[in-house]
């Protein structure tokens, strides 16, 4: 390389240096935009550029992503060094544009701050932290021992802006943010949030724990309905509300019209013998005049009935929740199998969203409504 070339590769690059007498390897930074980026370059004993080799670091190496053919490609085809780390200073701007987050490392004094705040609200409390000290997983528990997850992704650019904050809640987490505030801070108005909720968790574990639940098949924190069993074919639907998770739920019977009429006559009858004071179980167990199958006492297959139609329990997400009301027959399917077969029926006929045909089993009148999916199309 001539007098001249090094002299401007110095010029333009006063980080990046020569480690050896050869000038083969290069060693140190480039810097765009204000940000020096780390990096490694070995040339042959003949320098020639072509069958050089870059080693980034992982900074340089994320920008990069995307563009390494045009750095191959410009690696192959320029004259010196100091033109390619030219073009590879180019290429990086443009990067740098479309990823508008990676503009900029914090300073040295934001790590620290956050040290120091972890310190004192305690590692044992940290899950996860991503290289760039931006996202935080931080776990905690409420008074009844469950174990919850709070994400922190915190905005290192505008620190007085709150931090994106997320957990598995029924309601959505909001927190109050000053310049001021710390992680300790933060972390206590979620634990204030989890004990609001502690009453809500509590009315749902024990539904969980003392019945057969249809839907969801593995219910979150953030789950507020269960799909209970009653009977073979026969379930209700509980949405609990997490504000006032003992008052009356909004409740829907599942089943054949013949099973499902009297318990919905005792459920408008005995609306007045709820007590915000029991269980929400309780109260269903009285309002409705019934026993729930208990785990202790029931095997849950009886109350897994496949689809006449497709021959499965579970079609992605969905249960069988559609019931032949023929006393005799009572056979389930899913809404969408249903859906399917009636309309494929030259005698199917259609009012608005409800499709009317014959059962598969028994030829007796059944309708459905059309799913929800269809209805928007």
């Amino acid at each position: 390389m001539s007098t001249f070339m090094e002299d401007s590769l110095f010029k333009d690059n006063p980080l990046l240096l020569p480690v050896n007498e050869q000038k083969t390897v290069y060693d140190g930074f480039i810097s765009v935009q204000d940000k020096d980026l780390r990096i490694r370059i070995i040339l042959p004993p003949d320098l020639q550029l072509k069958k050089a080799k870059l080693h980034c670091g992982w900074e340089l190496r994320h920008l990069l992503r995307g563009y390494e053919a045009i750095v191959k490609q410009r690696l192959q085809q320029s004259a010196d060094l100091s033109g390619f780390i030219l073009e590879l200073k180019t290429v990086l701007e443009v990067g740098l544009k479309s990823r508008p987050e990676c503009c900029s490392i914090p300073p040295p004094q934001y790590y620290a701050q956050i040290i120091s705040e972890m310190e004192t609200l305690g590692w044992d409390k940290m899950v996860h932290i991503d290289m760039e000290f931006q996202t935080l997983k931080l776990k905690a528990e409420d008074s009844s021992g469950r174990q919850h997850m709070l994400t922190v992704r915190l905005k290192a650019k505008h620190p007085a802006e709150a931090p994106e904050c997320s957990a598995d809640l029924p309601v959505p987490l909001s927190v109050t943010w000053t310049p001021q505030s710390t992680l300790e801070q933060l972390y206590s108005q979620f634990l204030l949030v989890l004990e609001y909720l502690t009453e809500f968790w509590d009315v749902l574990d024990e539904i969980d724990e003392k019945t057969w639940i249809l839907e969801p098949e593995n219910p979150s924190r953030s789950d507020t309905m269960r799909r209970i069993a009653i009977g073979n074919n026969l379930s209700i639907k509980v949405e609990v509300d997490p504000r006032h998770p003992k008052m009356l739920p909004e409740c829907c019977l599942l089943g054949a019209e013949h099973a499902v009429t009297p318990l919905r006559n005792k459920l408008n009858a005995n609306m007045h013998l709820w007590n915000p004071d029991s269980s929400v179980l309780h109260n269903l167990r009285d309002v409705l005049e019934i026993e729930f199958p208990s785990p202790a006492t029931h095997e849950k297959s009886g109350f897994s009935v496949e689809c006449g139609i497709c021959y499965s329990y579970r079609l992605e997400s969905a249960i069988p929740d559609q019931v032949c009301n023929d006393p005799r027959c009572g056979q389930p399917f899913h809404q969408a199998c249903l859906y399917e077969w009636l309309r494929a029926l030259p005698t199917c006929r259609q009012s608005f969203s409800i499709i009317f045909g014959e059962c598969p089993y028994c030829s007796k009148p059944i309708t459905v409504k059309m799913p929800s999916e269809v209805q928007k199309l």
